[in-house]
């Protein structure tokens, strides 16, 4: 699909079909309505009527999340005809946002067919003609090209996430750390098993020593001239995760367990691409969890990075272990950090706790969650809160080590899994330090929204909002 911006007033083009979304039938021509009313069509979110050379889309309002899904869904409508040519007129009985419309279009019409025998090739090019704008066509090519860069990055971080376990395992996550850091001037370090052990990375060595694919830690870069402020983002890259001992008893759609760490690809390569005045570290804990005769074990003492002693309890609970170490790490090798996130497909309990669509946050700092529900207001990435007590701690405690990995219990087990981080965060960095369980919004297995079948990129434009407003 290729987007193009015009003037009429300078420009005409050859059309099939025009796509027109409607809130209502107020607005248009009284013979158009009577028409459209006799086959059903009234303009109600998800309708969709094609009339004339003219295909009619209802949306709830014409704006924001709204105008998103609308566009997405016409996209979708579109695709399965053989209509090459498509006209939207970005003002009507109002001007629509460029950014929104681009995006519910570019989202909307993603599809991932690599495995497909017979690929389903969809060569349509839209043009949106700015007529009547109150912005120059300059100024809405630059807010096109931006939210562009973002989407493209969000529909990369969907592709991993799709990609099979089998095609895609640690070594993939620095292979296309690699490649990212080629194309956009980031700086990539690479460390194998070798460096886990001889750095006390032994939670994030443990969990993936029964796989034959060698786990990787991923460290990218982007460092502008003038940096106003320094984010770290740890990312979950497990490549798979089949619950190593403690063995899960539905594995169908594990890959997705990699989706924390391709956000944090898709973040790096979004920010160096907008040329954002703030420097952004992005590590990847990459690991596969599976079973064999040297898997790790329930009732293993493992010691992280930071020295802390881990009973594990359930080999299940892994993400958190690996988080742990590179979160030690992320802290340990960067100086001065002003904000620090980890991005994890963490728990099951947080979809209890939120529903499918979801990203939990959790944290110390109210000034954090604050800025993070604006830039989720801002993306469309949706948010909620899960808090801290005095009493949950209590349930991590162990009687032979520091802590367990797994207290056991599905009472407060998100808010628990995030107790159990910021075991590994410093004193000094605790109002810095957000975590977020994208459990429920990073894959889904049905049509959601603007997302389709699979992968979402979620927390990529949440972050990437976060990251444009504090520079």
């Amino acid at each position: 699909m290729e987007i193009k911006l015009f003037n009429s007033n300078n420009k005409n083009i050859n059309d099939d079909l025009e796509l027109i979304v409607l809130q209502n039938l107020k607005n248009i021509d009284k013979k158009i309505s009577k028409k459209l009313k006799k086959i059903g069509f009234e303009g109600k979110e998800s309708q969709e009527c094609f009339f004339e050379n003219k295909l009619y889309i209802g949306a709830t309002s014409l704006k924001k999340e709204d105008l998103k899904i609308a566009f997405a869904n016409a996209i979708r409508s579109i695709q399965k005809t053989k209509f090459k040519n498509i006209l939207i007129n970005l003002v009507g009985e109002k001007e629509l946002n460029i950014k929104d419309l681009t995006e519910g279009l570019i989202l909307g019409a993603y599809s991932f067919q690599d495995y497909k025998s017979e690929k389903k090739e969809s060569k349509i090019n839209i043009f949106i003609d700015v007529k009547g704008s109150k912005k120059t066509l300059e100024e809405l090519k630059k807010d096109f090209e931006e939210t562009k860069k973002i989407c493209d990055s969000v529909n990369m971080v969907r592709t991993i996430v799709n990609t099979t376990p089998e095609d895609f395992y640690p070594k993939s996550f620095s292979q296309k750390a690699k490649e990212i850091a080629l194309k956009n001037n980031l700086e990539c370090k690479i460390y194998g098993e070798e460096y886990l052990l001889d750095n006390g990375m032994n939670a994030m060595l443990a969990v993936g020593r029964a796989s034959r694919h060698e786990s990787q830690l991923v460290h990218l870069t982007y460092k502008p001239k003038k940096a106003k402020a320094k984010v770290v983002i740890v990312g979950k890259g497990l490549t798979y995760d089949a619950g190593g001992l403690s063995l899960k008893q539905d594995m169908v759609s594990m890959k997705c367990d990699k989706s924390g760490g391709s956000a944090v690809l898709g973040i790096l390569e979004a920010v160096s691409k907008l040329k954002l005045d703030v420097e952004v570290h992005g590590i990847i804990g990459a690991v596969e969890n599976m079973i064999g005769g040297d898997a790790y074990k329930p009732d293993d003492i493992l010691k992280a990075k930071n020295g802390v002693t881990i009973e594990v309890t359930n080999t299940d609970a892994e993400g958190r272990l690996v988080l742990a170490d590179c979160l030690c790490y992320a802290q340990d090798e960067i100086e001065d950090i002003d904000s620090i996130f980890d991005v994890a497909t963490l728990t099951g309990a947080c979809i209890v706790a939120l529903g499918e669509y979801t990203t939990g946050v959790m944290g110390h700092s109210e000034k954090m969650k604050k800025q993070i529900q604006k830039a989720s207001n801002k993306s469309g990435e949706l948010v909620g809160f899960l808090p801290y007590n005095r009493y949950l701690p209590e349930m991590l405690k162990s009687s032979i080590a520091d802590v367990v990995n797994s207290p056991g219990s599905r009472a407060g087990s998100s808010i628990t899994a995030s107790l159990f981080l910021d075991k590994f965060i410093k004193k000094e960095n605790k109002n810095k330090w957000l975590h977020l369980d994208i459990a429920g919004a990073a894959y889904r297995e049905k049509v959601w929204g603007y997302n389709n079948f699979g992968g979402t990129g979620a927390s990529v434009r949440l972050l990437v909002e976060y990251i444009k407003k504090i520079g």
